[in-house]
């Protein structure tokens, strides 16, 4: 397959550029590390064509600022409008760039050459798509920063429908908090999807993998980005995760995320042990169970009743669109 060149141009250290690259950032109560963020790309080596930033709610986005920031194109959308994948396919449809990055609002780079060094990846024409490295910040907790070394190694890797044995779920493994696709492969398969809760990121690279295309995970990009989520957070978070999954069996029935889930939980241990921190393994048992807790009520949720639906998700939006869409997911 032979990729979409566009004319070499220079990058501010001479960098030669074969791809023109845009980039989409959805915002909602954007904040300081927002604002870092913007720095950093005006500071990229490869040249950036437009940064689109499709922000949640007018009323909550900074009204100073953001006018020195250059190649800005600013869209405001309603709460209700927003969708996980649907906004981001929207924006991606409003752009020309030969590679597209998607962020999110709270990813920093570490420094100026994470475009280019993701753009690097698509020199390999099966590659189509190309994740960052995630690095915890500062106030990261322990187990937190074990988990982004887990999920985000140093060493960069490509990979294919072939890994699927070695791999399983990591296969197609993608994060659109940084994630860099190839256009013409990404309107070829239609881009992500329209309606979805969660891993518009995932259930498209599951695409790419079948259709015989390559994901590269870049080590050497690397943005700033964790959480220190509650218990309570994470059962939500995971709730909403296994209903993707539940709703795409066609991708996430390739390979068992839940042998991935307790692998990790056995090295965090293992891990907490080596450094000292035996204390620390009660709290990883309980967030652990937390997240298994969401997880089955997620694969299981059209067994559930609409208002524990409720109380389990974080996105009521979604389910508001499934319900006066009358998809009848959820009774």
């Amino acid at each position: 397959m032979t990729p979409a060149y566009s004319e070499d141009v220079k990058g501010k250290q001479g960098t030669m550029a074969k791809w023109t690259v845009d980039v989409v950032i959805p915002t909602y109560k954007p904040d300081e590390k927002f604002d870092r963020l913007m720095q950093m790309l005006q500071k990229q080596t490869y040249p950036i064509g437009t940064i689109l930033i499709m922000n949640t709610e007018k009323r909550f986005f900074p009204k100073k600022g953001y006018e020195t920031w250059q190649k800005v194109q600013l869209r405001h959308i309603k709460a209700e409008d927003f969708d996980h994948g649907g906004t981001r396919d929207g924006a991606a449809s409003l752009l020309s760039g030969d590679l597209i990055l998607f962020m999110t609002q709270d990813a920093v780079p570490t420094d100026e050459y994470l475009v280019e060094r993701l753009a690097a990846a698509f020199a390999d024409e099966q590659v189509a798509a190309a994740y960052a490295r995630q690095l915890p910040d500062l106030n990261c907790d322990w187990i937190e920063r074990y988990t982004r070394s887990f999920n985000y190694p140093k060493e960069s890797s490509v990979k294919s429908k072939e890994d699927l044995t070695r791999y399983g779920i990591k296969t197609f493994f993608c994060s659109n908090v940084c994630a860099m696709y190839r256009r013409t492969v990404y309107e070829e398969l239609g881009g992500f999807e329209k309606h979805t809760i969660f891993n518009e990121d995932m259930i498209f690279a599951g695409k790419l993998i079948q259709h015989g295309y390559s994901i590269a995970y870049t080590g050497d990009a690397a943005v700033i980005h964790s959480h220190n989520y509650t218990n309570r957070q994470q059962l939500h978070r995971n709730f909403d995760l296994a209903v993707s999954q539940a709703d795409h069996p066609e991708i996430f029935g390739m390979a068992s995320s839940e042998s991935e889930g307790i692998r990790m939980v056995r090295s965090t241990a293992a891990y907490l042990l080596k450094q000292g921190k035996p204390q620390l393994i009660p709290v990883l048992v309980m967030r652990s169970a937390c997240k298994f807790l969401g997880y089955r009520l997620g694969k299981n949720y059209r067994r559930l009743p609409r208002f524990l639906i409720d109380r389990l998700t974080m996105n009521r939006a979604y389910w508001e669109k499934e319900q006066h869409g009358n998809r009848g997911k959820a009774k």
